[in-house]
């Protein structure tokens, strides 16, 4: 392998190795020594590459932004058409890193954002980039439908919404190590997507559904994703 070559490959392994950790364990409970030793890399080579833990973060973070698309959204947006139901898969998918992890895995931005955003203002802004890059393509999904919404909808307000809806309920899954909450505030989330539908298709008032309706929903949505679900 040519040296050059071979520095990026060290430099992506430690990166990656930090990615993971930073996510289970958090910022402040990872160590320089345990990436290192991770990565099986001897910690003067962590060193080469960043001479800071801050220097690791902010590459992780910018990792991540690059890999949203490729390695978060593809495999979802490649297997289901509906723009609306691509949006709920990308938050089925989340509750299934959930339940593969039992809890241990929530969304690693909301993680450091919650750990880091008072004791690292310059990482700050990096955690800023990777929300924005989040909520930039749900957005695109709800412009792809803006032809099934009302005339005022607001694609940039409802993206936002939905990640505010998903961080609060990885946050109470993960705190209840149960579901409840995230199937309760997905399935508040859809009941008011298919309202915005229905009102774009020029539909009557949809009654407010009751708690029948409601663990219905709930049960919609924490049924597992079979193949080509929303195709």
């Amino acid at each position: 392998m040519p040296p050059a070559a071979e520095n990026i490959s060290k430099r992506d392994r430690l990166i990656r190795v930090a990615m993971d950790l930073f996510a289970f364990q958090g910022y402040g409970n990872t160590g320089l020594a345990q990436i290192a030793r991770e990565a099986e890399m001897l910690p003067g080579s962590l060193y080469h590459f960043f001479p800071t833990k801050e220097d690791l973060l902010a590459a992780t973070l910018q990792t991540r932004l690059r890999l949203l698309q490729s390695e978060v959204l593809d495999p979802i947006w490649d297997r289901i058409d509906d723009p609306i139901e691509r949006i709920f898969g990308l938050l089925h998918g989340y509750r299934k890193m959930l339940a593969i992890t039992e809890f241990g895995h929530g969304c690693p931005i909301g993680n450091l954002a919650i750990e880091l955003s008072e004791t690292h203002p310059k990482i700050r802004p990096l955690l800023a980039a990777n929300f924005d890059n989040w909520v930039q393509a749900v957005a695109k999904c709800f412009r792809e439908a803006a032809d099934r919404l009302p005339p005022d909808a607001d694609a940039d307000q409802l993206a936002r919404f939905v990640l505010v809806t998903m961080e609060g309920a990885v946050m109470l899954a993960r705190t209840y190590r149960d579901f409840a909450a995230y199937d309760d505030a997905v399935a508040t989330l859809r009941d008011y997507i298919e309202r915005l539908l229905a009102a774009g298709a020029g539909e009557a008032p949809r009654p407010v559904k009751g708690n029948r309706d409601r663990k219905q929903l709930r049960r919609e949505h924490s049924r597992p994703m079979k193949e080509g679900d929303g195709n």
